[in-house]
């Protein structure tokens, strides 16, 4: 980690339930120099919106107490759906018309959380943050 990450800093915020996702991804991206905030579910997110603004979050759909997708519909009846930054929604094989609502409600992209290396889910994240 001696240079410099050119995500030095990016604050990224992960909305996953699943601890061995939650902490893989955490790790994967503040090895790369990203700002991590994690949250558990959908209301723990709410809290740390409300604390900060974000460039980019990795938002599960699936979630308890809160799933992602009330999470984006919360924030754009607030109007503060800007301060996820791009969205990437986490999911899984099949749901069609739950990606197409997320899309629906603002979200830039989805990964489909079973098809990824954690190498492949770093490009993605590259790849978002640099459209």
């Amino acid at each position: 980690m001696g240079d410099q990450s050119k995500f030095a800093g990016v604050k990224v915020l992960i909305v996953e339930d699943e601890t061995f996702l939650r902490e893989l991804y955490e790790e994967l991206l503040a090895d790369e120099g990203f700002d991590v905030t994690v949250a558990i579910d959908g209301i723990d997110a709410m809290e740390k919106i409300a604390e900060k603004d974000f460039q980019l979050t990795l938002l599960d759909i699936m979630l308890p107490r809160k799933d992602g997708l009330s999470v984006l519909e919360d924030l754009n009846n607030q109007q503060k759906r800007d301060r996820l930054g791009k969205v990437i929604m986490l999911t899984n094989l099949g749901q069609d018309a739950i990606i197409k609502r997320g899309f629906d409600l603002g979200a830039d992209g989805y990964l489909i959380k079973s098809a990824y290396t954690p190498d492949q889910i770093l490009k993605e994240i590259s790849n978002f943050l640099n459209k």
